[in-house]
């Protein structure tokens, strides 16, 4: 699994999903003017955004282990203390922050239980940790008619549905090891609209995460084939594809 690319090609990957989780989950999370905040494994900052124009930039830090996407967030949101480090280790006293937020990172973590102690203990008391994944196990991630199609030619390719919190509940479950007990433990939709098959397909051939790994591992015989498999399980263009995101919200 690859995120050593460049902010750019992230965004055109998983950006056009993301962004339009930011806010729902800022919202779930409590967020508002006079807060602190943690944007934990930040990216190229489709969260910090959001955060930035709630708090201002001031008050909002983020981490993430990329360099590339470090360099990126401090380039497009000047102010934000921005940092290159793990969820299992942050760079913070404890009680520094009034939430600490985990976009679609969890399932990255090397060690999810400890990533999500880290966010509590960062914390302060009664504030809020808040993490969502992709629904990878579910078949409603929008990762999913990549996986099926690969699969239909490759039965023994994974896929991302046994990462970490990707399954209804497992979350949550993650939480409570990590000593917190949820407030809330709900789903968010996304929908976004593809003009065409090509403007789906061409991200996937950019290198970023799973699915870029694993077309690095691939001819280009068997690229073609893998995107025309993708083709036939999507409808026609335009199309506009649906995906759930498992949210889980707790008080510390």
């Amino acid at each position: 699994m690859s995120f050593d690319v460049a902010a750019d090609a992230y965004d055109r990957f998983m950006g056009r999903y993301s962004v339009h989780l930011t806010s729902q989950l800022a919202d779930l999370a409590g967020v508002e003017a006079g807060q602190k905040v943690l944007d934990v494994g930040c990216g190229p900052g489709a969260l910090t955004a959001e955060l930035v124009r709630r708090l201002g930039a001031d008050a909002v830090s983020a981490v993430d282990p990329s360099v590339q996407f470090v360099e990126a967030v401090g380039a497009r949101y000047p102010g934000v203390h921005v940092q290159q480090a793990f969820a299992e280790s942050l760079p913070f006293r404890a009680e520094t922050f009034d939430a600490a937020i985990a976009q679609l990172v969890v399932h990255f973590m090397a060690d999810p239980v400890a990533g999500l102690r880290e966010m509590r203990r960062v914390t302060r008391d009664g504030g809020t940790v808040a993490a969502c994944v992709w629904d990878h196990a579910g078949g409603q991630g929008p990762l999913s008619p990549y996986w099926e199609a690969a699969q239909s030619l490759y039965p023994d390719v994974e896929g991302e549905g046994a990462r970490a919190g990707s399954r209804e509940g497992h979350l949550a479950e993650l939480f409570r090891e990590a000593g917190l007990e949820p407030t809330q433990d709900t789903a968010l939709w996304v929908s976004v609209e593809h003009p065409t098959f090509e403007e789906w397909w061409e991200p996937f051939t950019l290198g970023v995460g799973t699915p870029g790994s694993f077309m690095k591992t691939r001819t280009p015989e068997q690229m073609d084939a893998l995107r025309e498999a993708s083709r036939a399980i999507l409808p026609p263009a335009p199309f506009t594809l649906k995906a759930r995101a498992w949210t889980v919200v707790a008080r510390v």
